[in-house]
């Protein structure tokens, strides 16, 4: 274990000072830096972290009004506000330690020192810089639990559309009902799910997500009702399912319509029996949880079809939230433009800071197959490649419209493209359902949905 007490800098002009208070320092365990020259302070601050910075008030041969130190702290507090300053001179009076406390120096030390003294203050200094980082941690924390408190701190829409749906979670919110979210991909279903549970009274306890798409035949009751050791060839150790991890809290099984017939039917009967039985073992573990689920397939449909249980969608869908589609929402991309924008103007470290209102217009005339996570990519992609301070339409050349596309489908023989192409006509003629898409394309809906997330859509 690391027994050092804290990251020292002292700067000061005379070697023998800084030999002296180096050794004295390091014997007391503290980690220290020394520097004869103070026009290496912004270098050296800006490479490392230092607890304490030990200065000097004097540079110059004699000289002894402490501008210089004055000027030094001025510099520090301004690379470092929260920087923890001893001031240190042979010739300290009153007045120079009262001024050197009104300008952020934290303690202020007479040369010669008494050794015992000098350790004392740097102790007493590192607790306050450590009251400093506690209070930092806790400002940010406060911060942190408020935005997650804030049930749509992440779902930005002021259209009658979006307001339709805020006020059925306030409605539903607060009750156990399960609920159904549906909406094409991209719409934000698993950011509707999160704000039902921050909103409900299950908001203290856990809300955890399964991807439905993404868990196989054979691991699907491992994955959801759990295991015991050696139930299995894998199963090396006891595993809680995340039905028995949410107990108490909420459940969020997106893409639910991906579940085959077979797999419907075991989670139909954990639902109906409030319990599961983890593989390998005898004895059913009880559940309470709140039950949220989403799909992007026409789930009625798919109920004719008879591949998707009617009992179980009953059992689903106590309440219905239908999240409308970005094209629905057009009077929304501004809004969500400009927090894209905000983002990853700050992730990649550019200066762009607006959209030109061509630009605007451009992204409202085009029919968003991929909804708000193709605008975020569209964004995303724009800051990449531009250098500007506003985006403009010439930004977004890559959004094609449908008459584009028509062009497109002509003129280039590039598979990617026609790939692309072919399958946003095909969701398109099909109002979004995939299962009708993929049976035009020739595919079946697990590869088109390889294909969707292949192309960003």
């Amino acid at each position: 274990m690391d027994d050092k007490k804290g990251n020292i800098l002292i700067i000061d002009d005379d070697e023998d000072v800084l030999l002296a208070a180096k050794l004295l320092l390091k014997r007391n365990s503290f980690v220290v830096t020394i520097e004869k020259n103070p026009k290496k302070i912004p270098f050296l601050l800006n490479n490392h972290t230092f607890d304490v910075i030990l200065l000097d008030m004097n540079f110059s041969k004699d000289i002894t009004s402490g501008k210089e130190g004055f000027y030094w702290l001025n510099e520090i507090r301004t690379l470092v506000p929260d920087a923890v300053v001893i001031l240190i001179t042979a010739f300290g009076d009153v007045e120079m330690a009262v001024q050197a406390l009104k300008e952020g120096a934290t303690d202020f030390v007479l040369k010669p020192w008494q050794n015992e003294k000098l350790v004392a203050t740097i102790s007493s200094a590192l607790k306050l810089k450590q009251s400093y980082s506690e209070v930092a941690k806790l400002n940010e924390t406060n911060k942190c639990l408020q935005e997650e408190l804030s049930p749509y701190k992440e779902i930005i829409g002021e259209s009658k559309a979006m307001k339709n749906v805020f006020a059925i979670i306030d409605k539903v919110a607060g009750t156990d009902a399960n609920v159904l979210i549906l909406g094409e991909n991209g719409t934000g279903k698993e950011l509707i799910a999160r704000a039902i549970h921050k909103k409900s009274l299950r908001a203290s306890e856990v809300c955890i997500g399964v991807d439905m798409g993404a868990v196989s035949e054979t691991l699907f009751e491992s994955e959801l009702f759990g295991h015991k050791k050696g139930s299995f060839t894998d199963a090396r150790e006891d595993r809680a399912g995340r039905f028995e991890v949410a107990n108490g809290g909420s459940l969020f099984l997106d893409e639910i319509g991906n579940l085959s017939m077979p797999l419907q039917s075991k989670l139909l009967t954990a639902l109906q029996k409030r319990e599961v039985t983890r593989i390998g073992a005898n004895k059913p573990i009880p559940i309470d949880i709140r039950l949220i689920c989403a799909t992007n397939m026409p789930v009625y449909d798919m109920v004719g079809e008879s591949t998707f249980r009617q009992d179980l969608l009953y059992r689903i869908n106590t309440v219905e939230i239908h999240l409308p589609a970005l094209r629905e929402r057009m009077e929304d991309i501004p809004l969500l433009a400009q927090h894209f924008l905000k983002d990853y103007a700050s992730k990649y470290r550019k200066n762009t800071k607006r959209i030109s209102a061509k630009a605007l217009d451009k992204l409202k005339q085009y029919h968003w197959p991929g909804n708000i996570r193709e605008l975020e990519h569209a964004i995303e992609r724009a800051i990449i490649m531009s250098e500007a301070e506003a985006l403009t339409e010439e930004d977004f050349f890559f959004l094609k419209d449908s008459n584009e596309n028509k062009t497109l489908l002509q003129d280039t023989f590039n598979l990617e493209e026609l790939e692309k192409v072919a399958i946003e006509k095909a969701i398109e003629r099909y109002h979004g359902n995939i299962t009708k898409a993929a049976k035009e394309l020739g595919l079946t809906r697990a590869s088109l949905y390889r294909r969707l997330n292949k192309h960003g859509l």
